[in-house]
């Protein structure tokens, strides 16, 4: 028998042994007399000798408190006490320890010196180790040279990453830069960092040739030297899809902008990626490069788990802007078995009653999707009840950074209260474009994100008021913008945010415009301190729909504990309201705080303000960000 053999048979005789033994302490293999003879108590541990570090920097304190082998053996159980020449021992062998811990944060010349002071005359005394450390000047960086066994590849410059030299572009990036300190996690996460970067721009199985750090512990200097093997430049080759059953495979590569021969990037292969679960068929997706490859046509490897052809979802919830309601979601990823998505839902409650339905094909060749909606709206806010419809059909472009949408609609809105009956149609023609340059769509810190809307329609619309006798009819062309703009930015541990939008209709008569088209401010994301819809121009003591916006908001928000970072407090200030025209414009103002908790459906947010024009408190509850 081999001793590979003999091993082998050992370790399923200990299995075997184990299971057995296991199961005799079962309730049905023992007897109640017997499973309370065999329970044990765990001894408890004592501490067997003091130790403490004493040394300037509180940082190398710590470090050498954690890791010394002294100072993690300082308790134990008794019947394992450590024997004075155990304790002679780890004494002797706690300064070359401490001066390897030290080197890794620098410090090449550290004077360290271990004191032993015997256990003392008075009852309970216990030995005691004290070390001292004097951990001389720390180690900088004094010059860093970065080259290539071969040749790196020249790439084609693009707005994002505007340089094309790969070897230039690694010592300019290169993190641990001359002057500052030597530390071992800096030194190795350099080195890591510029390896990952190369991998992810045309060379996924560069390695390092060579990495020299020469230190002068007398100078107090470290020259750090890095050689790196690029390989082979790859390309891209042909796309090979799996998980695909359900849906249109051509739809998968449609999305896919890169063409066969272009030089590898990670950053190509992750838009992919985000693209593939953007588009409505997939619950998740995998893009990878096959390596193993020929260098000159990888192929792209696409993995996709799809979701079911149809989906339905039934909730139950709240807004502080139209209160309770409950409603139903329903998908149909493959209308009729025609390459279209259908996306319905309804809502009711007191306030909102909704029914709607979103048509969008699959990506077309220049990945464009069509489209066709339609809605029908009744919404209660205001003190007043406004029903609506529309529909709408057009086509959309969206990518990581851009939307682009442009739709021909027809719209119908009516609204009553007590001194006022307002009904409007308009047909229009509308494009609308956003650009997105942030850290993250769903919970950004850090970025910034442009909205533009325009449009063109003409309107019709009558007005009956309570103080005049028959209607008042107008009609006529009219042309609609809009902007709005998110900035985000961290600094030293807090997240400063800011919104700014503003909007005008050109319209010779507000009246022939409906209402869903016309603006008003006030809510959760607009003025906080203030009802939803209430801020505006009126009309007869009635708040109306205004031609022009403008509203803004500041804040800032901070973590409350370090043990859980992203639960945030805030402090905001909004303002803004809607007018006729702007020089009848006067700003409302809201302050407040706020909770806010960034989960991984974006921000959920409970804030309360107070709205200086009504001098009055109100509270606002909203999930994720809208650009």
């Amino acid at each position: 028998m081999t001793w590979r053999a003999a091993l082998h048979r050992a370790l399923w005789s200990s299995v075997v042994m184990t299971l057995l033994g296991g199961c005799s302490s079962l309730p049905f293999f023992s007897h109640k007399d017997d499973a309370a003879t065999t329970t044990t108590t765990r001894e408890p541990e004592v501490a067997l000798y003091e130790f403490d570090v004493d040394t300037p920097r509180a940082a190398l304190r710590t470090l050498l408190l954690t890791y010394l082998d002294v100072a993690r053996f300082q308790k134990a159980p008794k019947s394992d006490a450590i024997a004075g020449a155990e304790l002679d021992r780890l004494a002797a062998a706690a300064p070359a320890q401490a001066r390897a811990l030290l080197e890794t944060e620098g410090y090449f010349d550290a004077d360290v010196r271990i004191v032993q002071t015997p256990r003392g005359s008075a009852e309970g005394s216990l030995p005691r180790l004290t070390m001292t450390v004097v951990p001389g000047p720390q180690v900088t960086v004094k010059s860093v040279t970065i080259e290539s066994t071969a040749p790196l590849a020249t790439r084609t410059p693009t707005r994002e990453e505007p340089w094309s030299d790969r070897l230039e572009e690694l010592r300019r990036t290169w993190a641990l830069k001359p002057g500052q300190p030597f530390r071992q996690p800096a030194w190795d996460g350099a080195k890591n960092a510029a390896l990952g970067a190369l991998r992810a721009d045309g060379y996924p199985t560069a390695s390092w040739q060579a990495t020299h750090a020469k230190v002068d512990a007398t100078a107090g200097t470290a020259a750090l030297e890095v050689t790196v093997e690029g390989g082979p430049l790859f390309r891209l080759g042909p796309i090979r899809v799996e998980g695909v059953n359900r849906y249109d495979v051509d739809a998968v590569k449609r999305l896919a902008t890169f063409f066969n021969g272009e030089p590898y990037s990670e950053k190509l292969l992750l838009d992919y990626r985000d693209r593939l679960v953007k588009i409505g068929l997939f619950e998740g997706a995998t893009v990878e490069l096959d390596a193993s490859g020929p260098p000159e046509a990888a192929p792209v490897v696409v993995k996709v788990k799809e979701l079911s052809q149809y989906q339905a979802t039934f909730g139950i919830g709240y807004s502080a802007n139209t209160g309770p309601r409950v409603s139903v979601e329903h998908y149909d990823r493959k209308v009729f078995g025609l390459p279209w998505i259908s996306h319905s839902t309804l809502t009711y409650g007191p306030d909102l009653k909704s029914i709607g339905t979103e048509l969008t094909s699959y990506p077309r060749e220049n990945m464009w999707r069509n489209l066709a909606a339609a809605n029908i709206e009744e919404l209660h806010a205001a003190g007043e009840t406004r029903d609506s419809w529309s529909t709408r059909i057009g086509r959309s472009l969206d990518t990581t950074r851009f939307e682009r949408l442009y739709y021909l609609e027809a719209a119908h809105a009516k609204v009553s209260s007590a001194p006022l009956v307002d009904s409007a149609d308009a047909f229009s023609g509308n494009y609308n474009w956003l650009r997105r340059d942030l850290d993250s769509i769903l919970s950004p810190t850090e970025g910034t994100a442009v909205s533009l809307q325009g449009g063109l329609g003409y309107g019709h619309g009558t007005e009956t008021r309570s103080d005049l006798v028959g209607e008042l009819q107008s009609r006529g062309p009219f042309v609609r913008a809009y902007t709005n703009l998110h900035w985000y930015r961290p600094f030293g541990g807090w997240y400063a945010n800011a919104r700014v939008e503003a909007g005008e209709v050109f319209v010779h008569d507000r009246i022939g415009v409906p209402d869903t088209i016309l603006f008003r401010a006030g809510g959760d994301n607009s003025v906080r301190g203030y009802g939803y819809r209430t801020l505006g121009p009126t009309v007869n003591g009635a708040v109306v729909a205004g031609r022009v916006l403008a509203t803004g908001s500041v804040e800032v928000e901070h973590a409350l504990t370090d043990r859980l970072p992203a639960l945030l407090g805030a402090l905001f200030v909004d303002a803004g309201n809607a007018a006729d025209q702007w020089i009848d414009f006067r700003p409302a103002f809201g302050y407040g705080a706020g909770l806010h908790y960034r989960s991984p459906v974006g921000p959920l947010r409970l804030d309360v303000a107070y709205g200086q024009n009504v001098h009055q408190f109100r509270l606002h509850v909203s999930v994720g960000v809208t650009f």
